[in-house]
């Protein structure tokens, strides 16, 4: 499965975890649907499913050259790579663009679903009654699940297991954002802000032979429950995958329908013109992180005034975005032709 790749593949492909690392940070935006646009879903899916009993006895038996040849290592250490890079960069960046120019960033990624569609619509040449009803289907999924209704945090062990498996959903499945459904599960904040935070610090204390994280008991139970997120994310990066390269085997073009009726729907989640709403106590009190910042529990959504000149900014987002997207995928489209 290991391919042989030009260097500058590999730049595109460290650029490419990159950019899925960035979607992956955004509450409705999938790091899967940057792979799928990109072209480079299928390899992606069928490398993970390499991660399997097999690899498992190449690993216990020291026979490291085979397990990289095997799990297609290559391609899947450059796209960690890119995903480690973005999130020491991109993701930061985002971070600050979010809090002071918050309509302009989720008009920016609006455009780039909206390209996206196009894209990958374009080229989709089995558009039956049956493969338009799976993306009917894939789209309702899509719409309800933007509107659904957060729960409470919870930080039970064995649904932090489970909110683990789901909530990297968004780098496999196309459309379905791992960062919206942990909202949607109440434990975004938990899992993604406060005990990364606590490993952070924790780190931190351990650079400089600080031991004293070892009796405070909040910094301890955080680093289990990051622990426990981890070991379900794992656990649902193989399954996910090999379930989905299961479905492109014998599926495909069923499952490519549903896939595009997912990302389709994913629209509401990233519509540009919201309010979020802020949890509160039983007094009406909000409620917030470690950080000290409120706790965002879902968005009010609203059609903006065309009168109001940060709406043609927000358009002109919106353009840019579609326009970035069908730039970065007729370039990646003469790579691979050049190379053909």
């Amino acid at each position: 499965m290991q391919q042989t790749r030009t260097f500058s593949d590999k730049i595109f492909l460290v650029i490419k975890g990159v950019l899925m690392g960035a979607a992956n940070k955004v509450p409705g935006v999938s790091g899967g649907m940057v792979a799928f646009v990109a072209g480079f879903y299928e390899e992606f899916i069928f490398s993970l499913r390499r991660v399997n009993i097999n690899s498992l006895k190449l690993l216990i038996n020291g026979r490291f050259r085979s397990l990289w040849y095997y799990t297609n290592g290559r391609f899947l250490s450059l796209l960690v790579l890119g995903m480690v890079i973005s999130y020491f960069s991109i993701s930061l960046l985002l971070d600050y663009l979010i809090t002071h120019y918050e309509l302009y960033v989720w008009s920016s990624f609006f455009g780039m679903i909206l390209g996206s569609i196009y894209y990958i619509s374009k080229d989709f040449e089995e558009w039956n009654r049956r493969n338009i009803g799976f993306m009917l289907l894939g789209i309702i999924a899509g719409v309800s699940i933007s509107f659904l209704e957060p729960a409470a945090q919870n930080d039970n062990l064995w649904f932090v297991f489970f909110c683990g498996i789901v909530g990297v959903s968004g780098m496999t499945l196309p459309g379905l954002s791992g960062s919206f459904i942990l909202i949607l599960l109440g434990n975004y904040v938990l899992l993604l802000v406060d005990s990364v935070n606590a490993l952070y610090l924790t780190l931190s204390d351990l650079f400089r032979f600080d031991l004293g994280f070892l009796d405070d008991p909040e910094r301890l139970r955080l680093l289990q429950v990051l622990l426990v997120f981890t070991a379900g994310s794992v656990a649902g990066l193989v399954s996910l995958s090999h379930i989905l390269g299961y479905l492109l085997k014998h599926f495909k073009n069923a499952t490519f329908a549903v896939i595009i009726g997912f990302i389709t729907g994913s629209l509401g989640v990233v519509w540009p013109w919201k309010e979020a709403e802020f949890r509160r106590n039983a007094e009406g009190v909000f409620l917030l992180d470690q950080n000290g910042n409120k706790i965002v529990g879902n968005y009010d959504r609203y059609l903006p005034a065309i009168d109001e000149p940060s709406t043609w900014i927000a358009i002109f987002f919106i353009i840019t975005g579609t326009v970035l997207v069908l730039w970065l995928a007729l370039a990646e489209l003469k790579n691979k032709r050049s190379h053909a």
